[in-house]
Parts: C-alpha cells; structure tokens; sequence
C-alpha cells in the first residue's frame, strides 16, 4: 500500500495557528441539510393513494442525493475532528491510514456523483431519441444494475493510489487529503513521482470526458424536444386539446422539459465545481509550479462544493418553480399570426399553449 506524505505546507502534527473551523463546520452543515431535505422531498413524493412507480430517472436522482449524503457524512467529520483534536489528518492515526482513508472517499465520491449524473443524462437521451429501446430494455430494474457497475468502477479506479499508480497526499493546512497533483522536489525517484502525477492527470481526463459526454446527451434531449414540439404543433392543426393524445403529448413534453431543466442546472454545477481541478491537473503535469499549491486547494474546495450544491438544487427547483422555468422558456415564443385558411388551427395553438406552459 503507497503511503501518505506530509505535502504543501503541512510539515507538522499540530495544526498551523489561526486555522479555524467555521467554513468547514458551514459546509458540512449546508451539506447534511441539504442531502436531508432533498431525501425527505423525494421520500414524501413517493407516499400516496395514487402514486405512479418510480421511473428511471427519479430511481438515479435518488442514488445521487444519497451518494452526496454518504460523501458530506464520510469525510467532514474528520475535518471537524482534526481541528477539534488540533492535529493534522496524518497524525490523527498511526501510518497516515486517515489520510488515506479521507483522499479515497473524496475520489471515490466525486467520480461516483459525475457517473450517476452521466447516466441520467443517457437516460434522458435514450428515453427521448431511442423510445422501442428503451421501452423495451430500460426500467427501473435497470438502476439496480448500473449503480452497483458505477460504484465497483469508482471503488477500483479510486484504489490504484493504493497499489502504487498515484498517491493521496495531504494539503494545508492539514485537514485536506486527495490525490497528488505536484512532483515532490525531495523525492530521489522521479520515475515513481512521474506515474503518481499522472494518475491526477488520468483522474481529471475522467472528469472532462464526463462532463462533455453529458453536455452531448443534453444537447440531443433539447434536439429532440424540439423535434416533438414541432410534432405536436401539426397534430394540433388537425386536433383539439381536448383529445386525449394531444393531452398526453403536452404531457410528456411538459414532463421533459422539467427533466432538462434540471438535469441541466445540476451539469451546471458540476463544470463549475470540477472544472478548477481539471485545469490544475493538466497546468501540473505540463507546468512545474513551485508556488501553485493554494491555488491546488482552491481546486480542491471547489470540488467539495459539488456535493454541497446538489441537493440544494433539486430542493429549490420544485414542480411550482420548474414550471415557472418553463413558461418563462416556452411562452416566449410568440404565436404565428393567423390568416384567413388557419383561424381554427391559430386558436387550438393558443388554447394549448398556456396548458403546455402550465403543466
């Protein structure tokens, strides 16, 4: 097993004087309170006499507000637990096995957190530009597959710092753990020190290719909402809104929209949060910076944050205020002006336009 080191900044046991627990104490608190309103909203969505099973999406949002919980609940105990103690984290414990501990589980929950919301995205973009598919092979069941798949490759991708390809090192002031971004100058075997920099390289290409594969999957579910709008805008020239399939169409489309929405937000989110570290790990690897190392931390806060956000986003943005969202977007748009041939079709358009904004 590689060991920890005592890096940027952090030479001693004791904590550096003036560091103080009240950001940290904040965050943890923001983020148990926000895990724990957002469980408890999709809990409470769940009770009913007339409740629809769970779809796939709400199974994966489920997933990701637990993930979030157990990764504010892993790690910032022990950050409250060293400044209470006045001790670093590698000196909380013999062998530096904390440390270790704190710099896997912020890893591990980060990469997890990134593939559930990876897999929502596909989710969506199967639902809309693959329907017999994904009628077909995707339900429910199917989160019971991929979210052990997404933990087991988090868990063995976060151990290679523990077999010897990378390292989890410790950050100033001594209460932060993670992989090792900078070469050490004191280290005798550059070859070794090479592969453990690398390994944050590999990490970060991880977290990019990620991000722009949700960017993609988001960009096809706006593509083929648009398709359905101008679906259902012919359908309404023959139709009312009245019918059942036209309703059922404003629906899904509503629905769809609400999906986006904030599937979009939370991607939001996660570039601004993970993309300070992608940009340290690749300046690094190519730029050998002797005094980069608080801008390292900066990254690092940043990328605590994401699991501090999330919840707090899907709690604000209840149905009320998504359809608020929605008719902001979609209401926008102004209707076609009628002639003398399409008076009737001009009408049904109006009529179910408000519907539509106000599902």
């Amino acid at each position: 097993m590689n060991g920890t080191v005592r890096a940027h900044g952090s030479t001693g046991a004791a904590l550096p004087a003036g560091a103080r627990p009240l950001v940290s104490a904040l965050m943890f608190s923001a983020g148990l309170l926000g895990n724990l309103l957002a469980l408890g909203l999709l809990l409470r969505g769940r009770r009913g006499p007339r409740q629809r099973p769970p779809a796939l999406f709400h199974v994966l949002v489920l997933a990701l507000v637990l993930t979030d919980l157990l990764g504010t609940c892993s790690v910032s105990p022990l950050v409250l637990a060293s400044y209470h103690r006045n001790l670093t984290l590698t000196s909380l414990a013999r062998g530096g096995h904390i440390c270790l501990y704190f710099g896997f589980a912020m890893s591990f929950f980060g990469l997890a957190t990134m593939l559930i919301l990876f897999t929502m995205a596909l989710e969506r973009c199967l639902a809309l530009g693959r329907p017999y598919f994904y009628e077909r092979f995707l339900s429910p069941r199917t989160g019971l597959v991929a979210l052990p798949a997404i933990y087991t490759f988090s868990a063995a991708f976060c151990s290679l710092p523990l077999l010897g390809f990378g390292r989890y090192v410790q950050y100033c002031p001594g209460t932060w753990c993670f992989i090792q971004m900078h070469l050490e100058p004191q280290q005798s075997d550059g070859q070794v020190e090479g592969m453990n920099v690398t390994f944050s390289l590999l990490y970060a290409t991880l977290l990019l290719f990620l991000i722009l594969a949700v960017l993609l999957c988001n960009l096809s579910v706006i593509v083929n909402l648009a398709r359905m709008h101008r679906r259902g805008q012919r359908t309404r020239r023959v139709g009312t809104p009245e019918q059942p399939g036209c309703a059922r169409r404003m629906f899904s489309m509503a629905e769809e929209i609400d999906h986006l929405l904030l599937l979009s937000i939370m991607t939001i989110t996660f570039v601004i949060c993970s993309l300070p570290f992608t940009i340290r790990a690749y300046v690094n690897k190519f730029r050998q910076e002797e005094d980069g190392h608080e801008l390292d931390l900066l990254a690092l806060r940043f990328l605590s944050i994401n699991s501090i956000v999330d919840p707090w986003v899907f709690a604000i943005l209840r149905p009320p205020v998504l359809r608020l969202m929605r008719s902001a977007l979609c209401c926008r748009v102004p209707p076609a002006a009628p002639d003398s041939r399409t008076v009737s079709s001009a009408g049904t358009k109006l009529a179910a336009r408000p519907e539509l904004c106000g599902q």
